[in-house]
């Protein structure tokens, strides 16, 4: 009698035990997913940006945009805020390299800050 009450008490210290755990992994997926996101739509943002700025996009710039907005939308599920900004630098005029830079990071000499 005594036995079967301790492992009574043992599983369900277990179980509990067990179930914390799974909750407390769920939450931080859940926080790194959303974090991921939220980076990821800033990158899109900021880049994009930019490029509709200089009216410029390299082939390389423009993958890796497709790729940043693939992700986003499609694996991070994000809401479509950026779909503006991305379906505006795919229709750029593509150079084979960059001639504009921002001039926040970049002086006025053409050299990184």
């Amino acid at each position: 009698m005594i036995q079967e009450n301790m492992v009574a008490i043992i599983c369900s210290g277990v179980a509990s035990l067990a179930a914390g755990v799974l909750v407390w992994a769920v939450r931080m997926f859940n926080s790194v997913i959303i974090t991921l996101r939220t980076d990821m739509r800033d990158k899109i943002r900021r880049f994009g940006k930019f490029y509709i700025l200089t009216n410029q996009i390299t082939m390389e710039e423009r993958n890796d945009l497709s790729e940043m907005y693939d992700v986003y939308h499609n694996r991070l599920r994000g809401n479509g805020i950026v779909t503006g900004i991305y379906e505006e630098c795919m229709e750029l005029p593509i150079v084979p390299e960059r001639t504009k830079w921002n001039p926040y990071y970049v002086g006025t000499d053409g050299y990184i800050k």
